[in-house]
C-alpha cells in the first residue's frame, strides 16, 4: 500500500526546527487509505468532568482524540490534519509544549490553530477536531 506523504516544499516558508516534529505544510492520503474524521474533543473525562485549567484540558482533549484513534485502530503517529481552538492566546506556548510531549513525529500532520472567543460551553478552554489516515486495514470496531 502507499503511504502517507508530508509535503513542506522549500516554496513555502520553512518550518521552525521546534515545530518541524508537530506540524507539516500538507499531507498527501494516497487512494485507499482509511480516513477518520473525529469531531471537535474538548476536555471532559468519561465521567463529565471538566478541569478548571487548561494544560489538564488540553491533556483531556488529546486523549479523547487518542481514545477515537484506538477505537479505529489507529495511533497518533496517523493523524493528518489536526485543528485547535483555544480561547485564550495566552495558552498557545502550553499548548506546544504538550503537542512535543506526546504528538511528535516524524511524519507530523497538517496543523491549524485558531484563537476564539468561546467554545460550545463558557468552562472549555480548548478544543481539538482532527483527521487521522492510514494505509493499514483494520478489521476491529466497536
Amino acid at each position: 500500500m502507499p503511504v502517507l506523504k508530508r509535503h513542506d516544499p522549500s516554496s513555502l516558508w520553512q518550518v521552525p526546527e521546534p515545530f518541524q516534529a508537530i506540524y507539516s505544510h500538507g499531507v498527501e492520503v494516497p487512494s485507499g487509505a482509511r480516513l477518520l474524521m473525529i469531531s471537535g474533543q474538548v476536555g471532559v473525562d468519561p465521567e463529565g468532568k471538566v478541569a478548571d485549567a487548561f494544560i489538564p484540558q488540553c491533556q483531556q482533549a488529546m486523549a479523547n482524540v487518542e481514545a477515537m484513534l484506538v477505537a479505529a485502530g489507529m495511533q497518533a503517529s496517523d493523524l493528518v490534519k489536526v485543528t485547535y481552538y483555544l480561547t485564550h492566546a495566552a495558552d498557545l506556548a502550553d499548548l506546544t509544549m504538550l503537542r512535543q510531549k506526546r504528538w511528535a513525529s516524524i511524519r507530523p500532520p497538517a496543523v491549524t490553530t485558531l484563537v476564539v472567543s468561546a467554545l460550545a460551553r463558557p468552562e472549555f478552554l480548548i478544543e481539538i477536531e482532527a483527521m487521522a489516515a492510514t494505509t493499514d486495514t483494520y478489521s476491529g470496531g466497536d
